[in-house]
């Protein structure tokens, strides 16, 4: 099947990803505004935090994965009919989770756990067969997320109240995973790009500090997800904010301010580390909402991370110069605008109208991605790339 938009998973996925990110958010703002009722078994707020996590960034995730196994491993992408099939698993689970006030528990488990289930095996079968099992723990994180949409299904199956914490260990999950990769590609991007800029400042290697950043997140969001009234769960999540903080300062990001395709990578990671800190914060000043604190780690650092890898991946892999235009720009732009908004709204008396504005802001950040890329994700690539 010589199709291009299956050609490589960024595309299919990539465009879920944009896609439903905005319209996932235009429905949760109608249900806020009283304009509509979800059609699902689950409360609009689990619903929206699911469907965020699971759907929005999970298919991010997948596309990441699809796109990278193939240059860890030297294998070719995943695609075609294998591709197709994946999608559509994914866009079955969404509509599943939608109308699952009319299916049933038990369908709507089945159809919508089987886009992650499905991507764990492919990923880790890519990876064992590519030789290359360094990479064998990311494949790990989509299992883990997988686990934590189960034990959002298991309290709809009615066997354990579960949905708050799955949801809460899979955004541990994608801390740990963004912190990982992040800690890969952002210093790796911010090196080669000061080095052709005849820039002799460039990021500290490796070394203990990352370590330690990694270990802290992988200890502080776990621990959140199941304590997260605690004091000590707050020093703890302090504790590695600012570890993320220092991390950043490292890479150097303030020298790459002429890029956007660069800075908001840096940007994305920045926000992580706010995220933590308002985690921590928050349980030690009842006056910091937790809402916001979540929401910098989630709509900040999640948010902006996977649109910054969504559009450098696409324009790299598609044959395209690693350059953000106006409209790249302004989509950043956007979803920060967003993301400052929906971490401020509690601390003002007029929160509803900001998180409108907010909600606003991602819709129109998201929504510009999805028109401008869908053109890279249906035309062939420039040069024979992915």
């Amino acid at each position: 099947m010589n199709i291009p938009f299956l050609q490589a998973g960024f595309r299919p996925l990539f465009l879920a990803a944009g896609a439903w990110s905005a319209l996932a958010v235009a429905i949760w703002l109608a249900t806020l505004a009283g304009v509509m009722d979800i059609p699902s078994a689950l409360d609009p707020m689990t619903w929206h935090a699911h469907e965020m996590m699971f759907g929005f960034a999970l298919a991010a995730v997948g596309g990441f994965l699809l796109t990278a196994i193939p240059n860890w491993t030297g294998r070719k992408p995943v695609s075609g009919w294998p591709l197709g099939l994946l999608a559509l698993a994914w866009l079955a689970g969404r509509m599943a989770m939608f109308y699952s006030a009319h299916m049933g528990p038990v369908a709507t488990a089945i159809i919508d756990l089987a886009y992650p289930v499905a991507l764990t095996a492919i990923a880790a079968r890519e990876i064992i067969a590519g030789g290359n099992r360094r990479n064998l723990p990311v494949a790990g994180f989509v299992g883990l997320f997988t686990l934590c949409n189960m034990m959002v299904h298991a309290e709809s199956l009615g066997w354990m109240e579960s949905a708050s914490l799955g949801i809460r260990l899979a955004i541990a999950t994608l801390a740990l995973l963004v912190s990982v990769i992040g800690g890969r590609v952002i210093p790796a991007f911010t090196r080669n790009w000061l080095k052709s800029h005849g820039d002799p400042v460039i990021p500290a290697e490796f070394n203990f500090l990352d370590k330690l950043a990694i270990l802290l997140t992988a200890i502080a969001g776990p621990v959140w997800a199941v304590f997260p009234d605690r004091a000590e769960t707050g020093w703890l999540a302090l504790a590695c904010g600012l570890a993320h903080g220092i991390r950043l300062l490292r890479w150097r990001g303030d020298r790459s301010l002429s890029a956007p395709l660069l800075w908001v990578l840096h940007l994305g990671y920045l926000w992580l580390a706010v995220g933590f800190v308002l985690i921590g914060v928050a349980q030690l000043v009842p006056a910091i909402a937790a809402s916001a604190a979540l929401h910098a780690l989630t709509g900040g650092a999640f948010g902006t991370m996977i649109l910054a890898v969504m559009t450098r991946a696409s324009l790299g892999h598609a044959g395209r110069d690693l350059i953000a235009g106006p409209g790249t720009t302004a989509c950043y732009v956007l979803v920060t605008l967003a993301d400052l908004l929906r971490v401020a709204a509690p601390f003002f008396t007029s929160a509803t109208e900001i998180l409108y504005a907010a909600a606003l802001f991602w819709i129109a950040g998201y929504g510009l991605f999805t028109a401008l890329y869908l053109p890279i994700f249906l035309k062939r690539s420039v040069e024979g790339a992915a």
